[in-house]
């Protein structure tokens, strides 16, 4: 007989106050025993568990010969292949990376990508997934940062995304670049016997589960991009958080073509399907909005991930049928926006379900559910999250919010003081300004810094972008401020529309009663807006732009 484990938690009871009816006792009777169920879940499983090894129980759970992945290729791998493949890489990475413990990744979504992420993890190693969509500058920080000495990528894949500018900056950096397509044409017979022999005996991996299992970066939108470094346990606990939130199974199909160095693509995308047995389409881009619907057509997806950005770009393109099979459309990294919302609604008849967080979150705090949706916002705190607001001055009903949970990073890294844990404080400063209802939904009012001081008043960019989204609904643009004499800043309009005009936009607000300290002083065209690889406005580099024009 197979030897189970029973965990008996503390009793508990339903306190129900009883001036309620019977409609609202049921209804909060339901949202009570929820919570009870999600905490007897979040309690009694294994969060103190190694990436790797996660892996190997799924493998147990879902059988051998489940099939987890496939990518452009049309390779299926089940968990018995790719365990036998990781298990081989890992002992040639182990060899060949011998005093490093740092090791870069620089390669697309792909299972050459995937595999090489756990090989890695087994090999003891902590992968830096190093962003192929930053320009030379900010990728030199990103390596200089961690001082990093080994990179992992491929001939093929610097060729075809022309990356050989990031080739070269790593070179100077004196960065060694291992190439796979060499790489595997070596490795020793040696090497494939030691791996063949603890993938015939799934050997785990012992490892202290609060150090670094990954180190991310941030996007770099207001700054030089800070390394982030998650734990085992810091991504244990947000997968599991996500699972008991968003109901994903191993009958679902993901299409996800967000990078691994996204947050987002690495725990959503790629970490939490291989834990629960969901199959998963690794596409290399997200910004083929041609091919992508007819690949989702193609492998019968249940859920799609993205960006705002990305999922406007797909429905656009998509044929109405292409989505017939989506459960689920996830999007984070940026606010939905309605015309997206309205899009998939009407064109799929799929409802988006929006979520919020940060890589230092690993990365998920709150999402909208099939049970739990509210339109306008991102949804409720995943359980096991605890918030605090901060007040801010000129800011009514909400503040700055503060967050505490097991999913909190162990700390950065900053340019300034490379190699260099600066550990986490016990609340996260998430930065964001938001407004919590009665029922747990948020409202994002806009970043800290994305709020301007005018006239002595506090203006949120965030929402003057949102009215601006409502003007010109077929153009992206961006808001940045710059200083100025007479009321300490000056908000400007940065967009890819030829035929904005200020005397359009005070008709506009004038006619909508938007107050007049909401009004851009200036309108800025440029045709490519610079845009980064998470779908995000790249504001650093639109201001550079506006101050040399």
């Amino acid at each position: 007989f197979p030897r189970i484990k029973l965990h008996i938690l503390a009793p508990c009871t339903l306190k129900v106050p009883e001036n309620l009816s019977s409609r609202e006792r049921r209804q909060l009777t339901a949202l009570k025993l929820r919570d009870i169920m999600t905490d007897m879940i979040y309690k009694t499983t294994d969060k103190n568990e190694a990436l790797f090894n996660g892996i190997l129980r799924a493998e147990r759970i879902y059988g051998s010969e489940h099939k987890i992945m496939l990518d452009t290729m049309r390779k299926t791998l089940t968990y018995s292949q790719f365990l036998l493949k990781t298990y081989v890489l890992s002992v040639a990475y182990k060899k060949a990376l011998r005093g490093h413990e740092k090791v870069g990744v620089l390669l697309p979504n792909s299972l050459a990508g995937v595999i090489s992420f756990y090989a890695l993890q087994a090999a003891g190693k902590i992968p830096v997934m190093l962003n192929f969509s930053l320009g030379y500058k900010q990728f030199e920080s990103c390596l200089k940062t961690v001082k990093l000495q080994k990179i992992i990528t491929a001939h093929q894949f610097i060729e075809q995304g022309n990356l050989q500018h990031l080739e070269q900056c790593a070179e100077n950096a004196s960065c060694e670049l291992i190439y796979l397509e060499e790489f595997a044409k070596h490795i020793s017979l040696l090497n494939k016997l030691k791996g063949l022999k603890k993938y015939l005996m799934r050997v785990p991996v012992k490892i202290e589960v609060k150090r670094p299992a990954v180190i991310l970066f941030t996007s770099g939108s207001e700054g030089l991009p800070k390394a982030v470094l998650l734990s085992h346990k810091n991504i244990n606990a947000n997968v599991l958080q996500l699972h008991l939130s968003v109901p994903f199974n191993a009958r679902d199909v993901i299409l996800n073509a967000l990078p691994m160095f996204h947050s987002f693509g690495l725990t959503v995308g790629t970490i939490l399907p291989m834990l629960y047995g969901v199959k998963t389409f690794f596409y290399p881009s997200p910004l083929h909005y041609r091919i992508i619907p007819e690949a989702a057509y193609d492998i019968q997806a249940t859920a799609v991930l993205g960006t705002d950005t990305f999922l406007y770009g797909y429905g656009r393109m998509a044929n109405a049928y292409d989505f017939f099979s989506v459960r689920f459309a996830v999007v984070g990294g940026e606010k939905l926006k309605d015309k997206t919302a309205q899009l998939w609604m009407k064109k799929f008849g799929v409802r988006i379900l929006e979520g919020y967080g940060t890589t230092e979150t690993s990365p998920v705090l709150a999402v909208n559910t099939p049970m739990f949706y509210k339109e306008n916002t991102v949804g409720r705190l995943l359980p096991y999250i605890n918030y605090k607001l901060q007040p801010i001055i000129g800011v009514e009903n909400g503040g700055r919010l503060l967050v505490k949970g097991d999913n909190v990073m162990l700390g950065y890294m900053k340019a300034e003081a490379p190699d260099v844990l600066q550990k986490a404080d016990e609340w996260y400063d998430t930065g964001d300004i938001v407004e919590i209802d009665t029922d747990g939904f948020i409202y994002i009012k806009g970043r800290a810094k994305r709020f301007a001081k005018i006239g002595g008043e506090m203006v949120s960019l965030t929402a003057i972008e949102q009215v601006l989204d409502e003007i010109y609904p077929d153009s992206k643009h961006g808001i940045i401020t710059v200083e100025d004499e007479k009321k300490g800043e000056k908000i400007v309009f940065v967009t890819n529309n030829e035929t904005a005009k200020i005397s359009d936009l005070q008709v506009y607000f004038r006619n909508h009663g938007i107050i007049e300290l909401w009004m851009p002083k200036d309108i800025f065209y440029v045709k490519n807006l610079p845009i980064l690889g998470s779908g995000k406005f790249d504001y650093i580099t639109a201001k550079k732009l506006y101050e040399k024009a």
